[in-house]
């Protein structure tokens, strides 16, 4: 094989692993079709219909006022399942309940995701449109979010996530259009896009700009670092200056950049996969980047919501404080619990035999979720396992009112046939 075709046929490859896990868009919006709603966009910035999937917590209820955070994603034909994956493993403790958006990507990816136009990339002409991120960004922000605040219950605490050129994308959003996400990860970024043109932005940008109030992860697929040679290593990898290299190269030289900044306010942390190729490092970058952007949402000192022996008044200043921290993060009052955690703790602590502290639990839920039925039946059983059964009916008549389910209905008959 001469040189040349050689040269071509690693670069088709190359190009190959950026695109590879998008062939399964069709298999995949069969899935999508079952967990998400299929909705769309007409964009009078493309003249068409826009595909996008939305996702809604499994605790939205259609009578509730309640509203929640979004993330978009990027692809979302292809990473909107293992984003779903990656957030039904952790909402509650790690993660707020939250909408899902899948943003499809799958006509003109490379022209849409895309920061500057080429005309060669790796040493090859290149072909396919490119440099319509501003257009897409355009969709985005003055049509897409717009529609989904509309149509869904949402709050304007936002995170974007995207893969290879979807991260770059996403952190072109993050340097040029900052206004409408709040947080962002970016997944194997293609930051070698254009002789590096936005990485060298970005690091002038992130020299001089306040980015107070805005939080970025970044991940590196590392397990091949070189295609034709297996000695290049992350702790060599920048000695490397070949055009095999200028991907993974141009990702830790941003990130190691973005480090060592601590004055522009940028909540920043980035995650090398070694054993991850370009094709699966997307879920453990969701899994990280989502705990990450969230870690102030998980529980302090979650051992003693367990312990028994940790006061009621304890309880109730943890609380507070727990929701004091949700206010200042995401702008707006957020209950300290999900309600399916109030209700957990409040039957464990019946099965503990404390029934003070279930009683608590069980009211805060009620105070926090004054639309659920669930709530005032969680309540009720409380003061039926103290024998109150006045009490008892008044929440199950609340809890039916709410419902009219057949359940409550009938709870209502055996609670006042105990009176």
């Amino acid at each position: 094989m001469k040189n040349h075709t050689l040269t071509i046929f690693i670069i088709s490859l190359l190009l190959q692993t950026s695109f590879i896990s998008y062939s399964q868009s069709s298999k995949n919006e069969l899935y999508l079709s079952k967990i998400a709603i299929n909705d769309s966009v007409f964009s009078s910035t493309f003249n068409e219909y826009k595909k996008v999937w939305v996702q809604l917590p499994e605790n939205y209820n259609p009578k509730s006022a309640e509203k929640y955070p979004v993330v978009y994603i990027l692809d979302g034909s292809v990473q909107l399942e293992t984003l779903e994956s990656v957030y039904s493993n952790y909402w509650g403790h790690f993660l707020p309940h939250m909408i899902l958006v899948g943003i499809s990507n799958q006509t003109n990816r490379t022209r849409d995701l895309t920061t500057s136009q080429i005309k060669t990339r790796r040493g090859a002409e290149f072909n396919q449109d490119t440099g319509g991120a501003d257009n897409f960004t355009e969709y985005i922000t003055k049509e897409l979010i717009p529609h989904i605040d509309k149509n869904y219950p949402t709050t304007s605490y936002r995170t974007l996530i995207g893969h290879s050129y979807g991260g770059l994308f996403t952190i072109n959003m993050l340097i040029n259009h900052n206004s409408l996400f709040k947080n962002y990860i970016a997944i194997d970024p293609s930051l070698d896009w254009d002789n590096q043109k936005l990485l060298k932005q970005a690091k002038e940008k992130l020299k001089s700009e306040d980015f107070s109030e805005k939080s970025l992860f970044v991940s590196m697929a590392a397990e091949q670092l070189h295609m034709m040679d297996e000695t290049v290593t992350i702790d060599n990898l920048m000695e490397n200056t070949s055009e095999f290299t200028l991907f993974p190269r141009s990702i830790m030289e941003f990130s190691t950049f973005a480090e060592t900044l601590k004055e522009n306010g940028l909540n920043f942390s980035w995650k090398i996969y070694p054993e991850d190729l370009h094709g699966t490092v997307p879920l453990p970058s969701i899994r990280d980047g989502l705990v990450f952007l969230f870690k102030w949402f998980q529980f302090k000192n979650p051992p003693k919501y367990n312990n028994p022996e940790t006061t009621i008044k304890e309880l109730t200043k943890m609380l507070e404080e727990q929701a004091e921290i949700y206010h200042q993060n995401f702008g707006y009052a957020v209950p300290p619990m999900v309600e399916e955690l109030f209700n957990g703790y409040g039957y464990m602590n019946m099965q503990m035999g404390a029934p003070d502290r279930a009683k608590l639990f069980f009211e805060m839920g009620v105070k926090y979720y004054p639309k659920s039925a669930n709530s005032y039946d969680s309540l009720a059983e409380y003061y039926e396992s103290v024998e109150d059964y006045t009490n008892a009916l008044k929440n199950i008549k609340k809890a039916f009112e709410l419902s009219q389910s057949d359940n409550h209905k009938q709870r209502m008959k055996t609670i006042q046939s105990k009176m």
